[in-house]
């Protein structure tokens, strides 16, 4: 049984504090595009539990998708239409087993960065 678990966190770096009340989904990418979760950051910019916990964990190559449009458009960043992040997808590999990922995102108006944390 894999022990290897994927958790994800959301920093507004505009305005220097956790992104609360953001919509995060989780697809696997395995011959298609699967929906496996969807969730939403807590008031620390975390997901209340783990996004794909050690019981689901499988290695293979997923897409995290960050709602960062409606995020900025409720906190009043939005200033124009279209918005220059709407939907930001992260595609990514886990390739052990065993492994804690960890793919958090910075976020602003006009830019993004992620990597994988620990």
């Amino acid at each position: 049984m894999a022990e290897g678990f994927l958790t994800t966190h959301v920093l507004d770096t505009a305005k220097g504090c956790p992104a609360a009340g953001l919509r995060i989904e989780l697809f696997a990418l395995d011959g298609g595009r699967r929906l496996i979760c969807e969730m939403v950051t807590n008031h620390d910019g975390r997901t209340d539990k783990h996004i794909l916990p050690k019981e689901n964990f499988t290695t293979g190559k997923y897409e995290l998708v960050f709602h960062a449009g409606a995020y900025l458009r409720a906190s009043g960043q939005a200033t124009e239409e279209p918005l220059f992040l709407d939907e930001v997808p992260i595609r990514f590999g886990m390739a052990d087993k065993d492994a804690h990922y960890h793919v958090p995102l910075l976020l602003s108006p006009y830019g993004m960065s992620t990597y994988r944390g620990s």
